[in-house]
């Protein structure tokens, strides 16, 4: 026999003559599109009809062990031709429950000897298809001289469920032109086989045959059509195939409840589950429970998920294999690490998604050794296992841990997706090493990757995140006319944002839409809306939330996410609550932004509701909830730094997060806020791990409310011990030289800063006036209004003076003489850009100017006395957070 399976080529054509249904819709006007697939059948197959000694009959009849003929006498009646024709079919069933293939052939050479009778030779045909001896199932179907609607439905299901899909389409389309008739059977096989290629017209039209021939009561034809609908994401006919169903089984809820949930509508999931009970009588099976756990889980309910834990329990189902899986995605999402430990070791049987379960759980904690210990004792790694280990040390900010393991993959010919691509892309953009970057885009061109276009969005990101947006820009403009464009639009849109040219990235935005080349998807929406928040740009904000209100995305979690995140940092809560209240589903990033928001207008104990809130709803926080809300406690009205002290060491122990770098950080400024000085520098020194500058650092800022301490002279004397490794180390610094009156010392630091090449990001604010930026520097005089703007400024100067503002010059670091420094004070970009707006902003409306650096001393006290004299409202948003100047006053105080 052949050692290879070659279906044969068959030339397809229509397999319906008469007119469909209205529902489904109509069928294609041609079989054009059976046609386009044949070029893919085996050139080869068609030996099987050339040749006859491939055939089955002829194969049998010359091996070494057939069986002799049969005698030529009386002997050989009737009676036991029945008795050998019943112990064949007996001998199958025996040799497909067994797995005996020698039996199998055995009883193939001896039902060659006998009468053709089809009904034999389907048998042997499924035998061979349950050992899974495709080839040989071909052969017998190729020898039968008159295959019924049997022979053709087991091959068919056998093309189908071997990986055959457009053979099986092509046997179809050969079984039709013969004229037989399928049956229902033959309807699923052929219906599984359009789901696995995801082939929806085809089914489509398959549908409307199925009605035709009164199939559609078949609750298994029925089952087969919702599967495909489902495959194809086209759950409206799901829910209509379903809902039209005369009787339903428990397969039949099971399609119907993953569809919905596969969708993310995990209300109606629920709603489902109880109908089916209430209906049915169904009490639901491991493939429902799973279903209905991974919809808990998506929707982070986590008491419901709980409680279908709990009635999992109750039915048996605890330690079926789905249904735990289930259960660790679940726990991930909505318990402990501990729980989801105990969970896997009482696991009695565990498979290679159990143990990528376990390896995501462990990197969504921020637990990524243990992770990696798990990755290590895996008893079976799949591509899939390597992705999600790689996406994890992303995510957990592990680029060069994830550079590592990509290059054991290569090494080791681990299979390459563009999951695996998209990954280690976003490991170079975390690393932010130019050199990286370039050489892993070499790599991607190499090996034909970058066609992709989600692959191709994710290089664009990695440019603007690693100093080369001049390529990004090139990549961008030589890809303008790809149909996918949205993800490469939304990436340099990103880009421009993040490389401090909000600007750029809003006219980016809103030529794409003027030259009707960009799509207002979730995702550009996500990022515009992100950049809206950026700038303070409210108007447009609010105009972009109207947008995804109209064409329905609010309902995607990460843009609703955003929108909060807009409203919260141009400081208007009651509209981040508002679109809060509206969503379907929370995650923790969705009550980051509201807790991220009062955090900005410096409302601590309005944070603290919100984490109580959240620990009602048992949503788990995330390591950046417990940061903000840590942070939270600078700006409470009392001190509560015993309940501070409290969540920063329970924290391992009570959601799974170990402190980093900026949870000491948030909690050292807590203390220092608050004078426990020593106890922070105490808790700097004990820290398990190499502290960054950043955290003491933070010690230092609050050193400032305290300055009759002696703590800050020793934090900044380290400091200066310390490598600077980022601009704003050398600037503190070179400050804190110059604030002692070491003007040479601090010159010399500069100096070192640019022999290193290392530039800070200069001091910048803006303001929105008619849907436009108005951007300023420190002396600034290239806007077109500067001469106004100064004569303005300078009037504002000197009736802030004559109200008794006293200019503070220990701001300006620089050795120059006093009236010098006056004059530097009195031009900082912040005080340009207010003066802008009062001239140009209506009497009553306030004054928002946003500011890329912390607002000077100095600044903060000259708008105190604009707003009294002025009798306007000034807000200022800086890196600390919102204040309100009305009537003297800020918001701070």
């Amino acid at each position: 026999m052949a050692s290879t399976f070659s279906p044969p080529q068959l030339f397809l054509s229509p397999f319906l003559h008469s007119p469909p249904f209205q529902f489904p819709p109509k069928l294609l006007p041609s079989s054009s599109i059976f046609l386009s697939k044949s070029n893919s059948f085996s050139t080869s197959a068609a030996h099987f009809l050339t040749n006859p000694r491939i055939s089955p009959v002829f194969q049998q009849s010359h091996l070494p062990f057939s069986p002799s003929s049969p005698p030529e006498d009386d002997s050989f009646s009737h009676e036991n031709a029945q008795t050998l024709y019943h112990k064949c079919l007996e001998l199958l069933r025996l040799s497909a429950r067994y797995a005996d293939v020698e039996l199998a052939r055995a009883v193939h050479c001896l039902i060659v000897k006998l009468d053709e009778d089809n009904y034999l030779l389907n048998s042997l045909i499924t035998a061979y298809l349950k050992l899974g001896l495709l080839n040989d199932a071909y052969n017998v179907f190729m020898g039968i001289s008159n295959p019924d609607v049997v022979s053709y439905t087991a091959i068919i299901s056998g093309f189908a469920k071997s990986g055959y899909e457009l053979d099986a389409i092509g046997l179809f389309m050969k079984m039709r032109e013969k004229g037989i008739e399928p049956n229902e059977f033959t309807f699923v096989a052929f219906l599984a086989a359009c789901s696995r290629i995801g082939e929806l017209q085809l089914g489509i039209q398959i549908h409307s045959f199925v009605v035709k021939l009164g199939y559609l009561f078949s609750v298994y034809v029925a089952n087969a059509l919702m599967g495909l609908y489902s495959k194809c994401g086209v759950l409206d006919d799901v829910l209509q195939v379903f809902d039209e169903m005369p009787k339903r089984d428990i397969a039949s809820w099971n399609t119907v409840i993953s569809s919905v949930v596969n969708e993310q509508i995990y209300d109606r999931a629920f709603e489902l589950f109880h109908d089916m009970v209430r209906i049915d009588r169904f009490r639901g099976n491991h493939i429902t429970f799973s279903s209905l756990i991974s919809a808990c889980a998506g929707s982070c309910a986590g008491v419901l998920g709980r409680e279908i834990h709990a009635h999992a329990l109750k039915m048996g189902f605890d330690n079926h294999l789905s249904v735990s899986n289930s259960l660790i995605g679940f726990y991930t999402q909505c318990g402990t690490a501990k729980i989801v430990q105990a969970l896997f070791q009482r696991m009695p049987i565990k498979d290679v998604i159990s143990w990528t379960g376990m390896i995501t759980a462990f990197m969504e904690f921020g637990m990524v050794e243990l992770a990696l210990e798990y990755f290590k004792k895996m008893p079976e790694r799949n591509s899939v296992t390597f992705n999600a280990v790689l996406a994890g040390l992303c995510s957990n900010s592990e680029g060069l841990g994830a550079l590592s393991l990509f290059c054991e993959m290569v090494k080791h010919r681990v299979e390459l997706t563009e999951y695996t691509l998209t990954s280690i892309i976003s490991a170079c953009s975390l690393l932010g090493e130019k050199n990286i970057s370039e050489q892993i885009h070499g790599f991607v061109v190499k090996f034909g990757f970058r066609s992709n276009v989600c692959i191709e969005a994710a290089l664009v990101d990695m440019c603007t995140r690693c100093g080369r947006m001049s390529d990004a820009q090139k990549m961008f403009h030589q890809s303008q006319h790809d149909q996918n464009l949205p993800i490469k639009w939304t990436s340099i849109i990103s880009g421009y944002a993040r490389n401090a040219q909000p600007e750029e990235a809003m006219v980016l935005f809103r030529w794409g839409q003027s030259e009707e080349a960009l799509v207002v998807d979730e995702v550009v929406a996500t990022a515009v809306v992100g950049i809206c928040g950026t700038l303070g740009f409210y108007e447009m904000g609010e105009q972009m939330h109207c947008h995804t209100l109209k064409s329905g995305h609010l309902y995607d979690v990460t843009l609703g996410n955003a929108v909060i995140s807009m409203y919260s940092k141009c400081g208007s809560m009651e509209d981040a609550w508002r679109v809060f209240d509206m969503l379907p589903i929370h995650d923790a990033v969705s009550w980051n932004c509201l807790i991220s928001g009062h955090l900005l207008l410096m409302q601590g104990d309005e944070v603290l509701a919100v984490w109580s809130r959240m620990k009602k709803a048992n949503m788990k926080p995330d390591p950046v909830t417990l940061i903000l809300v840590i942070s939270s406690y600078r700006h409470t009205k009392s001190n509560m730094v015993d309940d501070c002290r409290r969540l920063f060491f329970s924290m391992t122990r009570e959601y799974g997060v170990k402190p980093t770098s900026d949870h000491y950080a948030s909690f050292v400024s807590v203390l220092g806020k608050w004078g426990f000085l020593e106890e922070a520098e105490d808790i700097i020194t004990k820290i398990p791990f190499e502290p960054k500058i950043s955290i003491w650092r933070a010690l230092l800022q609050s050193c400032n409310f305290h300055p009759e301490s002696t703590v800050g002279k020793r934090i900044a004397k380290h400091i200066l011990g310390m490598q600077p490794e980022d601009p704003s180390t050398f600037i503190l610094i070179s400050n804190l030289l110059s604030a002692s009156g070491r003007w040479h010392c601090s010159e010399l630091v500069r100096e070192e800063m640019r022999s290193k090449g290392v530039r800070k990001h200069p001091a910048r604010s803006w303001i929105v006036h008619q849907n436009k930026v108005h951007a300023f520097y420190t002396r600034d005089k290239t806007h077109s209004q500067s001469k106004d703007i100064y004569s303005g400024l300078e009037i504002l100067i000197l009736e802030c003076l004559k109200a008794g503002y006293v200019p503070d010059t220990s701001f300006v670091l620089h050795e120059v003489e006093e009236q010098q420094k006056k004059e530097f004070l009195f031009y900082h970009s912040a005080k340009l850009a207010v003066t802008y707006g009062l001239l140009t902003t209506k009497q009553g409306r306030p004054i928002r100017v946003t500011k890329n650096v912390l607002l000077c001393g100095d600044c903060h006290n000259f708008f105190k006395y604009v707003s009294r004299i002025t009798k306007r409202e000034v807000c200022v948003r800086d890196t600390s957070g919102f204040h309100s100047f009305s009537n003297g006053e800020c918001s701070c105080e």
